[in-house]
C-alpha cells in the first residue's frame, strides 16, 4: 500500500511517502467531549475541589484543569479553590473569571488536585490527593514521599493509573510530551551535527519552550523541511533515519511534529537499505512495536498474550535488527519492572563502534558521522529503565548530555564522542497552555467520580468506578491491595543496593589477596565515594597495610582454605568478588561466587577447572570475567581491537606473533639472569618446564616439557633493548578464540633480556628447577650451604672439593659453556651461604633467588608487550603491523610498579564495569569483545597505559 500526502508551505508542496503501510490513526482520548455542551455524571453540588501550586520545577506550569474547566465544575455547583502562582501559564485572573476562589489555604477542600509530586511539608493530613507520584514502580527517589503520604493517612489517586477496562490510560499527557520532545530533540540533533561539523536546517529550530505554541514551532520545523527538500542537508552526513517506539500518545505527538518534514515511512525490515541507500532530499520514519523486537527466550517469537503474563521470559533486538539503522531514537514505550530493556549498556558500546561508510562522499571540512547513532530522545524519563544508561532525567535547563558509552559517563557538552540524549521528565510543561487543555479535557470527566472520596472513610465503603479505584495507591494509612507489591519491590531494591555509612546507594567489592599487584586494584575501585573495599589476606600485615593507604578500605584476615565459613560470609555481602590468589584457587572461589549469585573477576588464565563451571554461572545468572591483567589481559585487548579493525575493511590476518615480559629497567637488570623478582619467582622458574604449541605456516610445532628453552629466538623489534623469546603455552588454541580461522602463523611467546635463557638453562643443568621432594632439601636433615648443594646436585660426595676443582666439574655439566658457568657463579650458587631448605629444589631456588634477585627500593620495573600482525587486504596487497607498549614502574614514594599497574588497573577496570551494568554476559566471559576491550583500552589510556603502532607494507 502507498499513500502520499502533502503538506503547503506558502504555495511550496512537499510530499511525504508512506512505504508498506499506513501511518497509525492521530491520537484520540476515546472521551467524546464538546466544550459547548457538558453534563457531569454524578451531583457535585456542595463538593469542594483545590488546584494546588506547583512546586516541583521552576518550569512547570502546567495546572490539572484549565480556566474553562474549572467553569463548567463551578457551574455545576462545586466550590473550586485555586492556590495562587504567577508562573501558571494560565493567570490566575482567568481562574477567577471562571468563578474559582484565589486562596493559599485549601485545607478546606475534599480533593486537592496537582500535576506534580507535591513536597513533604505541603501534604495535608486526612486528605485526597491526585497527581503523577512516580512511586509506582518503588522508584528510591520518591519512597520517603510515599511514607509521608500513608503516615499522613492521605488517599491518593496517581493518574498514570487511570486505566479503561482494556488497561488503557484514560487521562495522560502523553501527547504533548511527544510534540515537545520531538521539538526538542531536532533543536539538539541541529547542534549535535554542527558540533560534528555539519550546518543542517535543523539549526533554525528551538527547545519547545521558545515557542509561544506548537504551531508556531512547526512552522519552524515546516521551515526547516523546505531546506531539507530543497537539498540543502550535507551530503557526507548520509541519509537520517528516525525510529520510534511505540504507537500510543507519545509515539503519535512525536510522529504529528515529525510529518512537518519532507518524509517517508519504511518497515523495520526496510531500514538497513534505507542507511546505506537513502537520499538526503527527505528524512526517513520507523514506527517500532512489541512484535518487531520483542522474541521469547525459548521460541524466538512474540506472543502478545504471553508477554503481557510473562514480561521476563522476553528479550529485546532492538539493539542488534534496528537501532543499527537508527540516527535518533524518539522512546515513547512505557517500561514495567521485569519487562527488556531496549537498550542496554553493552548494547551502547557496540552502536557507537566507529562507522564504515566509503560510500559516502567525505573531506576533511565535510566529515562522515563517527557512527549512525546521533540522539536518543527518552520521552519515557525513566532512569535506568528501558534506555539502561539513562541514569539522570535532563532537565529543561539542560535539556541534553552527551553519553559517552567507552567511558560510560555522561558530559554536558554537544561535542565529543557519544550520542545526544534528552530525556526530561517533564516536557509537556514546555508547551503549558496546550498541555493543560489537553489534559484538563480528559480528566474533567472523572472528576465528579474522584470527589466522592473521603479519605476518613473505608476505601471499600466508597462507589468508585473501576477506574477510579484502580488508580487510588493508598487509603487508609495503607497501601490498597493493588498496589501491596511496592512493599516488595522496596525490599528487593534494599537487597540489591548495599548502603554506606553515608546513606548513599552503595557497593561492596571484595579483593581476595593483598600482593604484589592489590595496591592499584584497589586505589582505582576506591575512587568512587559510593563503593566499599574489602580487602582479605591470609597475611594480615599485608592486608592492614594496604588498607592504611586509602581512606575507607577495610582488612580482613582470612585463610581461604582454612576458614571457608567466613569466605562464604564475605563473598555473601559482596556485588563483586576480585581473586587476586594464585590461579589454582580460583575455582574454589568460583564455586563459592556462583552459589552466592556474586560476579567474579580474575587476572588469571581462564583454567580447564574454571571452564568446567561455565554452565554453572550462567544458571546463577553472574558473571565470571577472566584473563584480564596484563598477559593475558591487556595482550588480548590490543590483538582484539587490532585484528575488528582489520576484519571491518575486509582484510585477513596472515599472521599474528605475539610476545610480553616483566622485566627490570635495563639499568636494574646487572645479574646473570637479567632478571628480577617482585614476587616469588616460582612461577618464573616453573614456566621453563612447560611445553608449548604454536602454528607456523600452517605447521602444527609441538615443543615437549622440558625443551622450551631450546627455542628462543632473538628480538630485535626494539634495537635498544637486547631482548630474547620464547613460546609460551597453547597459542594455537586463540586461532578460534580469536576468531581469526584465516591466520596461517600464531605464536604467543614471553621476552626476557638477552642472558636468561642461558643462566636458566644452567640451572636446569643442575636440576635445580626440580619440582619433586629431595631428601638432601627435607627440613629437618643437617645444615648446609650453597656450594654443598651443588657439589650433591652433580653426585660429588665430596663436598670439600677445592673451588676450581668444583668449577671444573661443573663446567663439564655443561658441555663446556662457560657463559653458564659464569651465571651459576654470578648467582652467588658456589658460594659459602646457608641454603633454606624447603623440600625440593625448586621451591628451594625460588627462596634463595626472592631475596638474591628483589627489587631495591630505588629501582623500577619494565614491562614490554610486542604484536606483530601481517595483513592481507582485498586488493592482494599485504601490510606489517608492529604494536608496542612499554610501560615502566615509578621508583618514587607510593609509585606503583609497571607490572602491578599493567595487571592491577585492567583487573579493577573490568569489575567496575560490572558493577556499573556494562558487562552483562553470564558464565565465564573473555574480553574479546568490543563492548569491553574497547572501554577498557580507553579507560587505561587515562592511566597512562597507552600503545603505540608502526606499519609498512610488504612485497606481495
Amino acid at each position: 500500500m502507498i499513500r502520499v500526502t502533502g503538506i503547503r508551505r506558502n504555495g511550496f508542496r512537499h510530499l511525504g511517502l508512506f512505504v508498506g503501510y499506513l501511518i497509525p490513526k492521530s491520537f484520540s482520548p476515546g472521551i467524546n467531549l464538546t466544550r459547548s455542551y457538558f453534563r457531569f455524571s454524578k451531583d457535585i453540588r456542595g463538593k469542594t475541589l483545590a488546584i494546588r501550586r506547583e512546586e516541583q520545577s521552576v518550569w512547570e506550569r502546567r495546572a490539572p484543569l484549565a480556566p474553562q474547566d474549572v467553569k463548567r465544575l463551578v457551574r455545576a455547583g462545586c466550590r473550586v479553590l485555586v492556590q495562587p502562582s504567577n508562573r501558571r501559564a494560565y493567570p490566575m485572573q482567568s481562574y477567577a473569571n471562571s468563578g474559582a476562589t484565589i486562596i493559599e489555604d485549601i485545607s478546606d477542600a475534599d480533593v486537592i488536585f496537582g500535576v506534580k509530586q507535591v513536597p513533604i511539608d505541603s501534604l495535608i493530613h486526612n486528605k485526597t490527593y491526585c497527581f503523577f507520584s512516580h512511586t509506582i514502580k518503588a522508584q528510591d527517589a520518591n519512597m520517603p514521599l510515599l511514607d509521608a503520604i500513608l503516615e499522613k493517612n492521605i488517599r491518593l489517586l496517581d493518574y498514570e493509573r487511570m486505566c479503561d477496562d482494556a488497561g488503557q490510560r484514560v487521562v495522560a499527557f502523553g501527547k504533548y510530551a511527544g510534540v515537545a520532545g520531538m521539538v526538542n530533540i531536532l533543536h539538539g540533533l541541529g547542534l549535535r551535527l554542527l558540533a560534528l561539523g555539519h550546518h543542517t536546517p535543523f539549526m533554525h529550530i528551538g527547545p519547545a519552550h521558545n515557542y509561544r505554541s506548537s504551531g508556531m514551532a512547526r512552522q519552524a520545523i515546516r521551515d526547516a523541511g523546505y531546506e531539507i527538500a530543497l537539498g540543502m542537508m550535507p551530503g557526507s552526513i548520509g541519509p537520517l533515519t528516525f525510529v520510534f517506539t511505540g504507537s500510543g500518545n507519545v509515539s503519535q505527538g512525536a510522529q504529528e511534529v515529525f510529518q512537518e518534514l519532507p518524509f517517508e515511512y519504511v518497515s523495520p525490515d526496510m531500514l538497513h537499505r534505507v542507511a546505506q541507500h537513502g537520499v538526503t532530499n527527505k528524512v526517513y520514519a520507523c514506527e517500532v512495536s512489541r512484535h518487531d523486537h520483542l522474541i521469547h527466550k525459548q521460541t524466538g517469537k512474540y506472543n502478545a498474550a504471553d508477554y503481557e503474563k510473562n514480561p521476563s521470559n522476553y528479550i529485546s533486538i532492538f539493539a542488534k535488527k534496528i537501532a543499527p539503522f537508527a540516527s535518533v531514537v524518539i522512546n515513547g514505550i512505557y517500561w514495567a519492572v521485569n519487562s527488556p530493556k531496549l537498550l542496554t549498556i553493552p548494547d551502547a558500546k557496540y552502536l557507537l563502534q566507529p562507522a564504515s561508510t566509503p560510500w559516502l562522499p567525505a573531506t576533511v571540512g565535510s566529515p562522515t558521522l563517527p557512527h549512525r547513532m546521533l540522539a536518543i530522545c527518552d520521552i519515557s524519563a525513566d532512569p535506568g529503565g528501558s534506555i539502561e544508561f539513562m541514569n539522570e532525567c535532563t532537565t529543561i535547563d539542560h535539556p541534553f548530555c552527551l553519553y559517552d558509552a567507552e567511558q560510560n559517563k555522561e558530559r554536558s557538552s554537544f561535542k565529543g564522542p557519544g550520542v545526544l540524549v534528552c530525556s526530561i521528565d517533564n516536557m509537556p510543561t514546555q508547551l503549558p497552555r496546550e498541555s493543560t487543555d489537553f489534559f484538563g479535557e480528559l480528566l474533567l470527566p472523572f472528576v465528579p467520580d474522584i470527589l466522592q472520596s473521603d479519605a476518613l472513610k473505608p476505601f471499600d465503603d466508597h462507589q468508585f468506578s473501576s477506574c477510579i479505584k484502580g488508580a487510588f495507591i493508598t487509603s487508609n494509612g495503607k497501601l490498597t491491595p493493588n498496589f501491596e507489591y511496592i512493599t516488595e519491590l522496596r525490599n528487593n531494591n534494599k537487597a540489591r543496593h548495599k548502603v554506606t555509612g553515608n546513606d548513599a546507594v552503595g557497593k561492596n567489592i571484595l579483593v581476595l589477596g593483598a600482593g604484589y599487584v592489590s595496591a592499584p586494584l584497589v586505589e582505582y575501585l576506591n575512587r568512587e565515594s559510593n563503593v566499599t573495599v574489602t580487602v582479605a589476606s591470609a597475611l594480615k600485615d599485608e592486608a592492614d597495610a594496604l588498607a592504611k593507604k586509602f581512606e575507607g578500605v577495610q582488612s580482613v584476615l582470612l585463610d581461604v582454605v582454612g576458614r571457608p565459613d567466613i569466605l562464604t560470609n564475605l563473598i555473601r555481602t559482596s556485588d563483586v568478588v576480585v581473586s587476586l590468589l594464585p590461579y589454582a584457587l580460583h575455582p574454589k572461589i568460583a564455586m563459592e561466587c556462583i552459589n552466592s549469585q556474586v560476579n567474579m573477576v580474575t587476572a588469571s588464565y581462564c583454567s580447564p577447572e574454571m571452564l568446567k563451571l561455565h554452565e554453572a554461572a550462567e544458571n546463577a545468572g553472574i558473571t565470571i570475567v577472566n584473563e584480564v591483567g596484563l598477559d593475558p589481559g591487556i595482550d588480548h585487548l590490543l590483538a582484539m581491537e587490532c585484528f575488528d579493525e582489520i576484519h571491518s575493511h575486509g582484510g585477513k590476518i596472515e599472521s599474528f606473533i605475539s610476545f610480553c615480559g616483566g622485566l627490570p629497567a635495563p639499568e636494574c637488570s646487572d645479574n646473570p639472569l637479567r632478571y628480577k623478582f617482585s614476587w616469588s619467582p616460582r612461577g618464573v622458574l616453573l614456566n621453563t618446564l612447560s611445553g608449548a604449541k604454536y602454528m607456523k605456516n600452517n605447521e602444527i610445532i609441538e615443543i615437549e616439557p622440558g625443551y622450551l628453552l631450546d627455542s628462543v629466538e632473538p628480538k630485535s623489534f626494539i634495537p635498544g633493548f637486547r631482548l630474547e623469546g620464547f613460546p609460551n603455552r597453547d597459542s594455537v588454541m586463540y586461532k578460534k578464540m580469536y576468531d581469526i580461522p584465516e591466520v596461517h602463523t600464531i605464536l604467543r611467546g614471553t621476552l626476557r633480556f638477552e642472558g636468561f635463557t642461558t643462566s636458566m638453562k644452567a640451572l636446569h643443568k643442575l636440576h635445580l628447577i626440580d619440582p619433586n621432594p629431595h631428601p638432601i632439601l627435607h627440613p629437618k636433615g643437617p645444615e648446609m650451604n650453597w656450594r654443598q648443594l651443588i657439589c650433591h646436585m652433580l653426585g660429588q660426595v665430596d663436598t670439600n672439593i677445592f673451588y676450581d676443582n668444583l668449577k671444573n666439574l661443573i663446567l663439564r655439566q655443561f658441555d663446556g659453556d662457560s657463559d653458564q658457568l659464569d651465571a651459576i657463579e654470578g648467582l652467588g650458587l658456589l658460594e659459602e651461604v646457608p641454603v633454606f631448605k624447603l623440600d625440593t629444589p625448586l621451591d628451594t631456588l625460588s627462596h634463595f633467588l626472592s631475596k638474591k634477585l628483589a627489587f631495591e627500593k630505588d629501582e623500577r620495573d619494565l614491562i614490554v608487550l610486542r604484536h606483530e600482525v601481517i595483513v592481507r587486504w582485498p586488493d592482494g596487497k599485504r601490510e606489517f603491523r608492529g604494536i608496542n607498549l612499554v610501560t615502566y614502574g615509578d621508583n618514587t614514594e607510593g609509585g606503583y610498579s609497571a607490572m602491578s599497574k599493567t595487571v592491577g588497573y585492567p583487573a579493577a577496570i573490568a569489575t567496575k564495569m560490572i558493577l556499573d551494568g556494562e558487562i552483562q554476559s553470564k558464565g565465564m566471559v573473555y574480553p574479546f569483545k568490543p563492548d569491553i576491550y574497547r572501554p577498557m583500552l580507553s579507560r587505561l589510556r587515562n592511566e597512562g597505559i597507552q600503545s603505540t603502532e608502526k606499519s609498512h607494507n610488504l612485497p606481495n
